[in-house]
């Protein structure tokens, strides 16, 4: 059995920031993604879905360096380039069916909202490149945890479905509480109080879906338009430019309808119904997109369980800590859920890795197991 100082549970940003603070601090560790690639809930992807250096982000895609100072010094240390949201040119609101779409002029957005020249999977990319290979284990999905005297016994399965142990002093999980609670099992088993906390925890962009449509050029900026709308009507809700820092094109919205609604729906249904939506925002050209991409977080088994069909807003940190019972001194949670000032944002699945990596270096210095 291979014996490391800790496991990191999930290789979205806060696993992966977790592995590179480690590593520069030269503790020993492993990485376990479950999924097939790195970076969790950020996928940047091409027109047709598969991960590419210059596409759309289906997941998280915005950053605020003039309020987010964790990610924005994580940004610059990387020397990653950045450009800012456009929204230059009008804005369109639409408040019922029976009235045509207002149109009026932008405002600048303060605080300046920016991204990553390459989409947000560039931080993924940047941060994954520089640890040790032998490290990071893509397809290892840990299942169980137990307690033994001298640390934690992981049990993993393996893409090729063969399974595998791992002794480790702590673990860091760094994936949404509810996803923890619902595809690991514990043994003894967590403390009642901590199960219903992790439960009562949202998961940052688990109710939502996102719909982009691309276009050969961006045809709105030419007529005004900034390609930000708010909508009343739908199936979208709130769109924005999605184009890229290369000039790909496309415009993207959050739907505005619940995980059961867009379920029956279909995706067919919906695509043509953004589509027409579009049309009626921007104009005849919006009707022709060259490809659309649609994901739905809560039909994402690693993302969502049952109870994030339901938008509940941001999670809130508690003040007994995360962990409580048997786990409290072998285990801690660096999702971005757990910040306490940036909960589901980017800059929180640094703050909260930050924060957990700098707790065990301070124990492991006192030798405090």
């Amino acid at each position: 059995m291979m014996k490391i100082n800790v496991a990191i549970i999930g290789g979205g940003l806060a696993g992966l920031n977790t592995a590179r603070l480690l590593q520069a601090a030269r503790i020993n560790f492993l990485l376990f993604e479950a999924r097939a690639t790195f970076g969790g809930r950020i996928q940047t992807v091409n027109e047709k879905g598969q991960p590419h250096a210059d596409g759309f982000d289906l997941g998280p895609s915005w950053f605020w360096p003039r309020m987010q100072p964790a990610i924005a010094n994580l940004v610059a240390e990387l020397d990653l380039p950045t450009f800012a949201q456009n929204d230059d040119g009008d804005v369109v609101f639409e408040r019922m069916s029976r009235e045509a779409p207002k149109r009026y002029p932008g405002l600048t957005q303060e605080p300046e909202a920016f991204r990553l020249v390459g989409g947000s999977a560039a931080l993924v990319r940047a941060i994954a490149g520089s640890l040790p290979e032998g490290r990071l284990r893509c397809g290892a999905e840990v299942t169980g945890m137990r307690l033994t005297e001298d640390g934690v016994e992981l049990f993993v399965r393996l893409a090729d479905g063969q399974e595998e142990r791992v002794q480790a002093r702590r673990v860091i999980a760094a994936l949404p509480p509810r996803i923890l609670d619902a595809t690991v099992g514990f043994e003894p088993p967590l403390a009642p109080a901590t199960v219903q906390l992790w439960n009562e925890t949202s998961t940052w962009m688990a109710p939502h879906a996102k719909f982009f449509a691309i276009y050969d050029r961006a045809f709105w900026r030419e007529a005004g338009f900034s390609g930000t709308a708010q909508s009343m009507v739908g199936p979208l809700a709130e769109i924005h430019d999605a184009t890229t820092s290369s000039g790909r094109a496309a415009l993207f919205g959050f739907v505005g309808m619940g995980a059961e609604q867009r379920k029956a729906a279909g995706e067919r249904s919906l695509t043509e119904a953004c589509i027409q939506q579009f049309a009626r925002l921007f104009g005849e050209q919006a009707a022709h997109p060259r490809a659309t991409l649609y994901k739905d977080w809560a039909a994402d088994p690693l993302t969502a369980t049952s109870a994030d069909w339901f938008s509940t807003g941001h999670p809130h940190a508690p003040e007994g800590g995360w962990v409580t019972g048997p786990w409290k001194e072998r285990l801690t949670l660096a999702g971005s859920e757990v910040s306490p000032i940036e909960a589901g944002y980017l800059a929180g699945a640094v703050e909260a890795s930050a924060a957990a990596v700098a707790d065990l270096i301070q124990k492991f210095a006192t030798n405090k197991d």
